[in-house]
């Protein structure tokens, strides 16, 4: 892939993305985790601990090659997207939720991304050229990435909120923008294998979806977290952070290759999230008084 994208346009993209999930924090969207300890943990816990999991079972059972079977790890490792957000909004879901999920996963990923890649690498041993995994260095690249633009995001909303509202729009207009842009180049870049990677990976990504959007509003729905939040949950849980992990892929760790899963998965999330969540709609409804029931 071109150096300029590699060195340049991708950090600028995700850097794009995350400035502006910054632009739409406050410390207290951190403080809700208080409030709804229950919905939070529960979502975190699929997303963390869950998702890799399944993610793991689908690639042994379609027997991934090894570097398209990392690259599927690390989507699943991937915090939730803002995108989540809009879903969320869309199918009337808790959005506070979703804001607070995409914040705290965002920053607990600096952790466990790396785990999971790492733990990917050491199992499935792809072939690759030079130094493999997320070392120490990369880790930090990672840190830098994600939380920086987060940080001076939060900090412009602090001092300057009503800038911060006005650019709210026009940025996650870029942010879509700008990851359609990212999957059109990786895919672009793997042309003369596209074909084999849609074949190879395709249908563990569709599957993989429907896992993540349906666990996501199973699971707390059967630990009694109530629809609106399970809507939320859902959404968080399906709709991945696809620019962060291809940058990773790509500017991180040096691969194209890894990258293809990602791309494959967020040309797919988009209708897969958009018809799970009219379903789910469905079911999770408002009543005229403003109140929430189950529609049977």
């Amino acid at each position: 892939m071109d150096s300029a994208l590699i060195s340049v346009l991708l950090p600028l993209a995700l850097a794009v993305v995350m400035l502006g999930l910054g632009l739409s924090l406050t410390v207290d969207d951190f403080r809700r985790i208080g409030r709804h300890p229950r919905a939070v943990v529960i979502a975190l816990g699929c997303q963390l601990l869950l998702l890799p999991v399944i993610c793991f079972g689908l690639v042994l059972a379609f027997d991934l090659d090894p570097l398209l079977a990392v690259g599927m790890m690390l989507l699943a490792a991937s915090p939730g997207g803002t995108t989540a957000n809009l879903f969320s909004h869309l199918f009337r879901g808790d959005v506070a939720l979703n804001i607070t999920l995409t914040a705290v996963n965002s920053v607990i990923a600096v952790v466990t991304l790396p785990i999971v890649t790492n733990l990917a690498f050491a199992y499935f041993d792809p072939q690759v050229d030079g130094e493999v995994g997320l070392q120490f260095g990369k880790v930090l690249q990672v840190f830098a990435i994600v939380l920086i633009p987060v940080v001076l995001g939060m900090l412009v909303r602090s001092r300057k909120a009503f800038f911060a509202d006005r650019m709210d729009r026009p940025v996650r207009i870029l942010s879509v923008v700008v990851l359609t842009a990212v999957i059109l180049g990786t895919i672009l870049a793997e042309r003369d294998n596209v074909l084999g990677y849609l074949a190879d990976v395709g249908v563990v990504a569709f599957l993989f979806c429907l896992a993540s959007l349906g666990l996501g509003y199973a699971v707390p729905r059967a630990l009694s977290v109530e629809p609106r939040q399970a809507l939320a949950s859902s959404m968080e849980i399906g709709v991945h952070n696809g620019t962060l992990a291809i940058a990773v892929a790509i500017s991180v760790l040096g691969s194209v290759t890894l990258a293809v899963p990602a791309a494959v998965y967020s040309v797919i999330m988009f209708p897969t999230a958009a018809v799970v969540g009219f379903l789910i709609s469905r079911v999770v409804h408002r009543t005229e008084g403003g109140r929430e029931s189950l529609h049977v």
